[in-house]
């Protein structure tokens, strides 16, 4: 697979991760770069984008992305088409924890997001991101992605999202699960399956990923794990041109849907 990549018209691998500018996605962005992609840093605001390239590399190019702007999402892949043609890989990498008072506690956003108290108005916000914005995103892509030798998509998921963990008594998942953020997930993996199903018959590879507890902003920065250690299943992940399809893991292996 890795020889027909290779023999496409412009040799250097094209990936566009969301989220880029900071965090979990920065770091998949700073290795893929690493690994001689060409990667497009999606951010929000241009800006950011525009430091967290200039810091990554000469491979790292900014465009302005946000996933829950239509808008937006067409220009950068209107953009990626002129500029490369087709991309290889697309890591749906941006990502929300909530859409509250920023600042808060794990446990603050934890209580506010059970389910018998929750805010519909939160709940919409935080999965027009996760989950809506990742089916833009990918719907968007997918000219571009039939363009490649080996096109993957990579959408960065959760532990707290799998069903089977927190449906089992013993298992810490399940005092964590909310509507909110961890539903999310859990809507996010069931994506994950139908494009997996869906683009099988095109060599499309769809795999979802979980960084772990790593200390980003999405938990104010309360993870126990660095940004380096909670890249790296994603990074696996995303590099791997002759793996599997429709898969979940995590920093340890397979992760049960």
């Amino acid at each position: 697979m890795e020889n027909q990549i290779e023999s496409t018209e412009n040799n250097q691998l094209i990936a566009l991760v969301t989220g880029a500018n900071q965090g979990v996605g920065n770091e998949i962005a700073k290795a893929l770069a690493a690994k001689g992609y060409r990667v497009y840093v999606g951010s929000r605001k241009l800006e950011n984008g525009e430091k967290a390239a200039a810091e990554i590399g000469p491979d790292a190019h900014a465009i302005e992305l946000d996933v829950t702007k239509q808008g937006t999402i067409d220009a950068a892949i209107k953009r990626i088409g002129a500029e490369s043609g087709r991309l290889d890989l697309l890591v749906n990498n941006a990502g929300i924890a909530h859409a509250g008072k920023p600042g808060r506690t794990v446990e603050e956003v934890m209580a506010s997001g059970r389910a018998v108290s929750v805010s519909l108005d939160e709940v919409r916000t935080v999965w027009e991101t996760n989950v809506f914005g990742v089916i833009a995103v990918t719907q968007a892509a997918l000219p571009l992605l039939r363009k490649s030798a080996a096109a993957r998509i990579v959408n960065v998921s959760s532990g707290l999202g799998s069903l089977t963990w927190i449906s089992d008594p013993a298992c810490w998942a399940r005092e964590n699960f909310g509507i909110v953020y961890a539903a999310s997930k859990t809507a996010l993996n069931a994506v994950t399956l139908a494009f997996a199903l869906e683009l099988e018959k095109e060599n499309i590879k769809v795999n979802a990923t979980s960084p772990g507890y790593t200390a980003t902003a999405l938990n104010n920065f309360q993870g126990t794990d660095s940004l380096e250690v909670g890249s790296r299943e994603p990074v696996r992940v995303a590099l791997e041109t002759d793996g599997p399809t429709g898969s979940f893991t995590g920093p340890d292996g397979p992760l049960p849907w």
